[in-house]
């Protein structure tokens, strides 16, 4: 008996969950009289108890359906809101989505040194979710006012022991200076520098690498010299 009863509870619980459904799909309004049809209480038989006791459990009956029924139909409206409000905010987070990281080369090569100060142009494209890094230029355009999280990571190989190492790089955003790295000896044959940093920007910034003159950057398809960011969270 216990399992008869428990399989008509799941049984009715889908009819109840399909019923729902189909009403938030159509946005149509709930009434026991039928699709479309009026679940206003009818004012000539509002007070039929009061004169006809034959028919007062119909009466209060009727009361009850139509109790049920705004209750019924106030809760579809709300859950209609709160689907269309989770919607929103999916579809907020589908476009917030912002993250690049490249790297210098896939082929063993060296950039620099140069006459003047150069934008680096990152070639290998790990990832460029919402296209927001330009190969062509070197130059990251951010999608959307927030904080993002950049990390630039600089090496290269002098060659022999003795020879200057100069592994350098300037982060910028709109043309001013973020942050740099230096590493200009003649010690190391090879080395490396990394910055990571978090920064707030506005849609529109442009971040990008430059290569000072003097300075040159080598690099394989080990990836050592690397360009990366994210947004964090947005702020608009």
């Amino acid at each position: 008996m216990r399992g008869k009863t428990e399989n008509r509870a799941v049984k009715f619980g889908i009819v109840f969950l399909c019923l729902l459904g189909c009403s938030l799909a159509q946005n149509l309004t709930y009434s026991w009289n039928g699709p479309g049809a009026s679940s206003q209480v009818d004012p000539n038989t509002a007070n039929e108890c009061l004169t006809d006791t034959l028919t007062c459990g119909c009466c209060l009956m009727q009361k009850q359906m139509w109790r049920m029924e705004t209750f019924f139909n106030m809760s579809l409206a709300e859950l209609q809101r709160g689907l269309e409000k989770a919607q929103s905010a999916l579809n907020t987070m589908r476009s917030s989505r912002s993250a690049f990281s490249v790297a210098l080369t896939d082929t063993r090569r060296c950039v620099g040194p140069n006459r003047a100060d150069v934008v680096v142009q990152y070639q290998s494209v790990f990832i460029n979710l919402g296209d927001g890094y330009n190969v062509s230029t070197g130059v990251f355009t951010v999608p959307r006012s927030g904080v993002y999280a950049l990390a630039l990571t600089v090496y290269s190989d002098a060659g022999a022991a003795g020879v200057l190492l100069a592994a350098c790089g300037r982060m910028r955003r709109n043309g001013r200076l973020i942050a740099a790295l230096n590493e200009y000896n003649t010690q190391d044959q090879e080395d490396s520098a990394t910055i990571v940093l978090a920064v707030q920007m506005q849609a529109g910034d442009k971040v990008d690498v430059i290569l000072p003159a003097t300075c040159y950057l080598c690099d394989d398809n080990s990836h050592y010299n690397t360009f990366s960011g994210f947004l964090l969270y947005a702020t608009d």
